[in-house]
């Protein structure tokens, strides 16, 4: 896979828009970033994605799937080696960190219990 593949699969989810942080292509819904190809030069493209959802992926395809050094990677944030990568691990990661940031966009949008004055 490529990055101009990872680009137009990420636009392929409702909502999603590329946008940029820091010189690298963001991609968004919501107004918050489910993934970037700020590695793009190293040959990566990034998911945000939970600890769990990492290690799943990372278990299935050790050769395509590896944490982000520190503690991005430590919070879920996965590198995807686009060119080990076939269409459907790419179309996988992509689904489950756009489907992680829907969800926790819908948590954040929900009401809190009244203030005290």
């Amino acid at each position: 896979m490529t990055a101009n593949d990872f680009r137009e699969l990420a636009l392929g989810f409702d909502d999603a828009e590329e946008s940029a942080h820091m010189g690298a292509a963001d991609f968004r819904v919501g107004g918050r970033i489910f993934a970037t190809l700020a590695h793009e030069p190293l040959g990566f493209g990034n998911l945000m994605l939970s600890p769990e959802l990492q290690q799943s992926l990372i278990a299935e395809a050790p050769g395509v799937f590896l944490p982000v050094s520190g503690g991005w990677g430590r919070q879920g944030a996965t590198h995807l080696r686009l060119a080990e990568a076939t269409p459907e691990q790419l179309l996988k990661g992509l689904q489950l960190a756009w489907n992680l940031r829907v969800q926790k966009n819908a948590k954040s949008r929900k009401p809190r219990g009244k203030r005290k004055p």
